[in-house]
Parts: structure tokens; C-alpha cells; sequence
């Protein structure tokens, strides 16, 4: 599941290419008919991200809500239009180029009350500007529930994933299973510094490496074939080679029906 750097990325790219400007939007595969119908022609108001979510807002009380789920793509080419391949839930067509949307778990035109509700079960994200560490903060310290369960929990950060949750644990020291109540004030702070600087870094690059300067990734394994959007990482997908930074083997176990991976050397209490 694309996780909330890569949203944050399609909302820019979509705001330059098709933002202000009318645009045309058709679903070739008759799922978003009405929606599509709705919006078609209107101007483009605004492009905007909140967590694993996209709102295209094209006036008050029409904004189509899109959240990709596992398999969804929102691609973007250059016009001329080439026939719809596959199943197209949405088609945007801009002044210089068009976006095909395939495969998402939703997509929906929502009013603004709609919207309202949807953010408010959604935890802050640190990658808007409005992002509140300070609630985020509120939950955890008041949680007995381990960090690996918090971070992965949308209601209290939105847009965090199983790559970013490995990797900010690793940098930060921490051991997943550490209650929330028991991280401190300034461990946290030093946690959300962490995972702002790792979004935006993969929100700008377009992918995930999380490796600091000193650690040269000349030392990593080949990536599998499963790990090409994470390839340059210090645990994620790295279970029993050797730590960058202290060589315990890399430790993987499930949690919650998700892998988790960590370093037993570095992240001890």
C-alpha cells in the first residue's frame, strides 16, 4: 500500500498539471459515472493530502475522495489520449496531460461534511503544515499499547506505513514493543522529528532511503524483488543480515498480521 510521502507526491504533481484550470473527468469503467458526470468540465479548485487520502476539491461540497488501498494507481501521461487499458475507475484530462485511475478501494464524491468527518477519525499527518505533534503526543503517552501498534494506527499518525515504522524505530533506538505511556516527551519529540524528515525526504525523491551519510549502502545485499521500493533501508526486509550499525542479525517476527523488523542490538531498552 503506498504510504502517505507517495500521496503527498501525486497531490503536487496533480495540483501543477491540473489545478486551476476546467478539466474533463469520465470513468470508462461506468464505477464513478455519477461522480465524474457531477465534476466534468468544473475547474480544479485545489489538490490536497492527509495521510494515505486525496481530495480534489472542484468547489463546495464536490470533492472527490480517493484512497488508492493495495493494488490502486493513479498514473499520469502526456496528451495525445490513448484509449482507456484496463479498468479505469476515473479519467482526469487536463490542457497537457491526463491521469488514469485504476484499482482504487475508494472513490467517491463527498460533500464537505463528508470530508469533515473522514479527517476527524484521521490522526495528524507530518507532512501538512497543520500537523499537531502535540495531539499525537496526547494519545501515545496515555497508551499501554506497544509503539509498533501505535505508529501503524491511522487515527493517531495518518500516512505511516510498515517501511516508515521500521525505519523511524531503527534511527530513534526504540524497541517496538515499548508502551506508548513509557516513551517520555522527549523521545517522542525526537521520533516525529525523525518521520517528518524521512516523509518529506521520500515525499520529495519519490521513493525510500533512509540510510544516514555514514552508513555507506555499498554494504547492503541486493534487494529482493519485493523490497525495490525500500532497497536502501536499515531494517525494513533485512531479516538476518547484519545490522549497519552494530551487526546483530536483523530480527523480523508478525505483529498484528504485519511483519515487523528491528535491530535486538540497537533497539533494546
Amino acid at each position: 500500500m503506498p504510504e502517505g510521502h507517495t500521496v503527498h507526491r501525486m497531490a503536487r504533481l496533480q495540483r501543477k498539471r491540473y489545478a486551476g484550470r476546467p478539466v474533463e473527468v469520465s470513468s470508462p469503467q461506468r464505477r464513478f459515472t455519477t461522480g465524474a458526470e457531477i465534476v466534468d468540465g468544473r475547474v480544479l479548485e485545489r489538490v490536497e493530502a492527509h495521510g494515505k487520502h486525496l481530495f480534489q476539491v472542484y468547489g463546495p461540497d464536490l470533492v472527490v475522495h480517493v484512497h488508492l488501498g493495495l493494488w490502486g494507481r493513479f498514473g499520469n501521461r502526456r496528451l495525445p489520449l490513448d484509449p482507456p487499458r484496463g479498468a479505469v475507475r476515473m479519467r482526469i484530462v487536463g490542457e497537457t496531460h491526463y491521469a488514469d485511475l485504476r484499482g482504487p478501494s475508494a472513490c467517491e464524491l463527498f460533500d464537505d461534511v463528508e470530508v469533515k468527518a473522514l479527517r476527524a477519525r484521521l490522526g495528524e499527518d507530518p507532512l501538512r503544515d497543520d500537523a499537531d505533534p502535540d495531539r499525537v503526543w496526547a494519545r501515545i503517552s496515555r497508551s499501554r499499547s506497544p509503539l509498533a501498534t501505535l505508529l501503524m494506527d491511522q487515527s493517531v499518525i495518518a500516512g505511516l506505513g510498515n517501511v516508515f515504522r521500521a525505519e523511524t524505530l531503527f534511527r530513534t533506538g526504540l524497541d517496538p514493543m515499548l508502551p506508548g505511556r513509557e516513551l517520555g516527551r522527549e523521545r517522542f519529540d525526537a521520533l516525529w522529528a525523525d518521520l517528518s524528515e524521512m516523509l518529506r525526504e521520500g515525499e520529495r525523491a519519490g521513493k525510500i532511503e533512509t540510510l544516514r551519510p555514514e552508513h555507506d549502502p555499498a554494504l547492503l545485499e541486493p534487494p529482493d524483488a519485493g523490497g525495490v521500493c525500500a532497497s536502501v533501508v536499515y531494517a525494513y526486509r533485512r531479516t538476518g543480515q547484519p545490522c549497519l550499525v552494530c551487526g546483530t542479525p536483523i530480527a523480523r517476527s508478525e505483529h498484528r498480521a504485519r511483519n515487523l523488523f528491528w535491530c535486538p542490538g540497537c533497539q533494546s531498552r
